[in-house]
């Protein structure tokens, strides 16, 4: 079947709709206009304006991916989306639907949700922000008392493993050993850098995250947002609530949601207040995460260096080995107080006003 002949026909605008985006609103929607909306660097995003078949206006926010990640991505958002909304309605758009369709040789996966007018450059007030963020770890049980999630996630370009594990010291590894994977495609092998990663996986994080779950301890795992860094929080133009966006969940230590609020390019959580008022700390070892993360979905980004010199300093505190280079506070920017600027800000900076277009 052709490529036109799957399109959604009397559809104004300037994106291509395809009929199985139609599918996923409810039935008897009728589509207005599709219009490309901001930018983004691994996804095509549009809003749609529809009418309901109950006569009313609606909007939809609609992101399409193609690639090995892809599905993970489309999936991913929807079930994590849904199991925010089902602890704290509205905090997230909430998700209509995901699901796949052909143009030419291309497999593409598409993820469908409301579509909000924000202000992506206001801070969230601290005291309400940091109280949803604490209900939504205090509530979101994991459904079988496991690390995990049910489907995979992606951040950025980044598929976790979610596989479940009742240890966290192997859940975070596992997720570690990811990301440190996609970094090695994007920027090539560096053998003092594989070194110590290898140290750090099979030393360090057993030694600091095995005693968590050691002489009667326990973590509970908490639904975690995933990617909760302040470019992917806005400010509902109408109503003024803070939304978040752009979820890939897992049911983690809640410590894993902060590592982002610590990262050289935070702007409005560099502010000791949010933290204060959650009343937890964010580790040296829960940066390691967003930097690699960076670092993998945009070749040559300092972040590769900052999470080394990070991996350095905790080998060298917890489990020395003389091979490794030494641990250089110098290139530490939590030493330092550098301020480096995220690889995605330009792309964000781009579309200050409207809905998420990054993944």
């Amino acid at each position: 079947m052709s490529e036109s002949s799957e399109l959604a026909f009397g559809v104004e605008g300037n994106f291509p709709l395809h009929k199985a985006v139609v599918k996923a609103m409810p039935s008897g929607t009728r589509v207005i206009l599709a219009e490309s909306c901001g930018v983004s660097a691994w996804t095509k995003t549009a809003k749609i304006s529809v009418v309901l078949p109950d006569g009313s206006p609606k909007r939809y926010f609609l992101k399409c991916a193609i690639g090995r990640t892809a599905q993970s991505l489309a999936e991913g958002e929807y079930e994590s989306a849904s199991a925010i909304n089902a602890i704290i309605p509205g905090f997230v758009p909430q998700a209509a639907g995901w699901g796949q369709y052909h143009i030419g040789e291309s497999q593409v996966y598409f993820f469908l949700g409301d579509y909000h007018d924000m202000d992506l450059s206001a801070a969230p007030e601290p005291a309400s922000f940091t109280t949803q963020v604490a209900e939504l770890h205090s509530k979101g049980k994991s459904p079988n008392g496991l690390f995990g999630f049910p489907v995979p996630t992606v951040c950025g370009i980044f598929e976790r493993t979610v596989t479940w594990e009742r240890s966290w010291a192997k859940c975070f590894a596992n997720q570690l050993w990811d990301v440190i994977k996609y970094d090695n495609e994007t920027n090539g092998p560096w053998p003092e850098y594989d070194a110590a990663c290898r140290q750090l996986i099979d030393a360090v994080i057993p030694r600091l995250l095995g005693a968590l779950q050691s002489n009667g301890r326990n973590i509970e795992p908490a639904l975690i947002h995933g990617d909760l860094w302040e470019r992917n929080i806005g400010i509902d133009m109408e109503t003024g609530e803070t939304i978040v966006f752009d979820p890939g969940c897992t049911y983690a230590h809640n410590e894993m949601e902060f590592g982002t609020w610590r990262c050289s390019w935070a702007f409005h959580f560099k502010s000791p207040i949010y933290m204060r008022l959650y009343n937890a700390t964010s580790s040296r070892r829960s940066l390691l995460h967003p930097y690699l993360n960076d670092s993998a979905g945009h070749a040559g980004s300092i972040s590769r260096s900052i999470a080394y010199n990070d991996m350095l300093f905790l080998c060298e505190k917890y489990a020395p080995l003389g091979s490794l280079e030494r641990y250089d506070p110098e290139k530490d920017i939590s030493v330092t107080r550098t301020y480096i600027q995220h690889s995605t800000h330009i792309m964000k900076d781009a579309h200050l006003n409207g809905q998420s277009v990054m993944s």
